[in-house]
């Protein structure tokens, strides 16, 4: 038995349900696992809820803002990145592993990958580090040499880390929660009632807007699927102001933060989404289609348009498209995604990496 630390960030809530996703595959193959923030491992601890706060409150509000920082600083690249605050949030960790008593460290967030890969590359990290990539859109703050192995959602990203940094970096897919993977296993349950051959009058189709409520023009949105037939349900996430001002619209469904959203996405026709984050691929993992639509700015907007290039997804450039590209997933034949999306096994890939049985051995 092993015991792995999971670093990861509450910078919205996929990085966290990645993190909490491990942390039960992990234990299932008869390992501990320990979670924790690293933006908590800065310094005074006002540092990180200030970077939180800042972070959604331009994304609510100036996302323009937080677009110009990604071009500058998490702009996609082939070369290997350096965050200065990686180094403020070493000492931290560095206390943290030798607590935990841990065998590896898992980065479930890229200024985690920055800061264990430092700390590695020195020697001052004496045991293994792994880097979960959570993003479609690769971009240099994923990457450091450091690091011992990187976790990819796809071969095609796993290809780029290792070129990028020399170092293994595998495929291993979605790591998904029990609530989605039971779901999952339930066929009948799962996926446009459409494609089922479930005569639908009005389907619903979810749109997307993440823990924190983020995204532009929810509204025009909603009102071009009432017009077109469509039964809008939009995912507030946290942000009440928007679920409260979505509500008003007639034959909108403004839905707030959501404990069991695998049975929202399972009772649903498919999914408009703006992040390609985890809501999409769990969307994905249970049959609906995605459509990508008016993406945030920075990593939503890459991975959005990565994902549609390795054809998991579409995407809209305006209403009327959105409209044509849901009609046609919805009413059409299935178009199922490969499974090797989901059904990649990286608590035995972390297993091997500190030479402790997994599943099975």
């Amino acid at each position: 038995m092993s015991t792995f630390l999971l670093l990861s960030a509450s910078m919205g809530d996929g990085h966290d349900t990645v993190a909490a996703a491990l942390a039960e595959r992990l234990r299932a193959d008869g390992h501990q696992a320990v979670r924790a923030d690293v933006l908590e491992l800065l310094p005074g601890r006002l540092l990180g809820a200030g970077l939180r706060g800042s972070y959604q409150t331009c994304m609510r509000y100036a996302p323009w803002v937080y677009g110009g920082v990604h071009a500058a600083f998490l702009r996609p690249s082939r070369g290997p990145g350096s965050a200065p605050m990686a180094a403020a949030a070493g000492p931290g960790l560095l206390a943290l592993v030798e607590q935990a008593s841990c065998d590896a460290v898992v980065s479930v967030f890229h200024l985690a990958a920055q800061t264990a890969g430092r700390l590695r590359s020195s020697g001052r990290l004496r045991v293994p580090s792994a880097v979960v990539v959570t993003d479609f859109a690769l971009h240099q703050q994923w990457l450091h040499p450091g690091n011992d192995l990187h976790l990819c959602l796809t071969p095609q990203i796993a290809d780029e880390v290792a070129a990028a940094t020399g170092r293994p970096a595998v495929a291993t897919g979605a790591i998904l929660g029990t609530r989605v993977l039971a779901a999952r296993k339930a066929p009948q349950q799962a996926g446009s009632a459409a494609q089922a051959g479930v005569p639908v009058e009005r389907p619903r189709v979810l749109v997307s807007a993440g823990a924190w409520g983020v995204g532009s023009r929810f509204a025009d949105t909603a009102r071009a699927l009432t017009a077109a037939g469509f039964a809008p349900a939009v995912l507030c996430g946290r942000n009440e102001r928007l679920r409260r001002r979505l509500s008003l619209l007639p034959g909108v469904e403004a839905l707030g933060w959501q404990e069991d959203l695998p049975a929202v996405l399972a009772s649903s026709s498919a999914l408009v989404d703006n992040a390609a984050g985890q809501t999409a691929l769990e969307a994905l993992a249970l049959g609906l289609p995605v459509v990508g639509f008016r993406p945030i700015p920075g990593h939503g907007r890459q991975g959005v348009l990565a994902m549609a290039e390795l054809g998991l997804t579409r995407v809209a450039a305006t209403p009327h498209e959105l409209v044509r590209e849901l009609a046609d997933l919805i009413h059409g034949p299935a178009r199922p995604v490969d499974p090797a999306l989901f059904d990649g096994d990286p608590a035995a890939e972390l297993a091997r990496l500190v030479g402790a049985p997994g599943r099975g051995a």
